[in-house]
């Protein structure tokens, strides 16, 4: 079992949008981390940043896949709510199959009680109106009142899953906001979590300009003047006592921008 990681990490990454943090994934090399189709059930309560812990479906069968299953307290899916360690991410891989729920409102809110950072399903979830409430990130493809059991046999836990056709490793870092989510590899977490504030703020500072009338030609991507004027920007904040810059990193910057 891996160490945790820095909690300053995962700030970091929390800071960050998920557009941000696909930017510098695809730097990388890596083309496709978004759990593209799944939303936030509260989008005022969509922010977290975790390392993933993961619990594997295949489909039910009738004769298997009955209620009583739910009488043995070490059934899959309610051991994995009762032993995911605070802190970390629920991600199921339900095959990305939305017609019936990965759970509902009850486990939502033992996750919540533990400590949970956040739940993510290519599933659904039932008890939707309630989960939309709670101040606790659930992100799902949909919405369904069908039982899991219909669909969904929960198998194991802690192994390599596909949840919206992205490989997910246990321990690897799950991000989300409004917009959804993305996973980071473990060993790039540190790395892209000062790379993505370091291009947050200069966006930032690009935008300024945008939106004060400036055109896109030598603006975004920028050119060597702009990134000059970035840097002077960022020491006069600097030396500002309410000026603290966003970013923990250098100022120096590699003078692109990863849409």
């Amino acid at each position: 079992m891996e160490p945790p990681l820095d909690s300053e990490v995962l700030a970091r990454l929390r800071r960050a949008s998920t557009a941000t943090i696909q930017s510098q994934l695809f730097k990388r090399g890596l083309r496709d981390m978004f759990l593209y189709g799944l939303r936030p059930l509260n989008p005022s309560s969509a922010s977290f940043a975790g390392e993933a812990f993961t619990l594997r479906y295949i489909p039910a069968r009738e004769d298997i896949d009955t209620l009583d299953v739910f009488e043995d307290p070490d059934h899959p899916q309610r051991a994995a709510v009762e032993t995911v360690p605070t802190g970390q991410v629920l991600v199921m891989d339900c095959r990305h199959d939305p017609r019936a729920a990965s759970g509902g409102n009850i486990l939502m809110s033992r996750l919540k009680a533990r400590g949970v950072a956040a739940m993510v399903t290519d599933s659904s979830v039932r008890d939707s109106p309630a989960i939309a409430e709670m101040d606790f990130p659930v992100f799902s493809a949909g919405v369904s009142a069908t039982v899991n059991l219909v669909l969904h046999h929960a198998v194991d836990t802690q192994l390599p899953v596909g949840c919206a056709g992205v490989a997910v490793y246990p321990g690897d870092v799950v991000v989300g906001d409004a917009e959804g989510v993305v996973v980071v590899p473990r060993h790039l977490a540190e790395d892209i979590s000062h790379a993505a504030l370091e291009q947050e703020e200069l966006e930032e500072f690009i935008l300024g300009r945008i939106q004060a009338g400036e055109p896109l030609r030598g603006n975004y991507p920028p050119n060597e003047q702009t990134l000059t004027q970035f840097s002077e920007h960022r020491k006069s904040r600097s030396a500002s006592p309410n000026g603290t810059p966003t970013s923990e990193t250098s100022t120096e910057s590699d003078g692109k921008v990863h849409l």
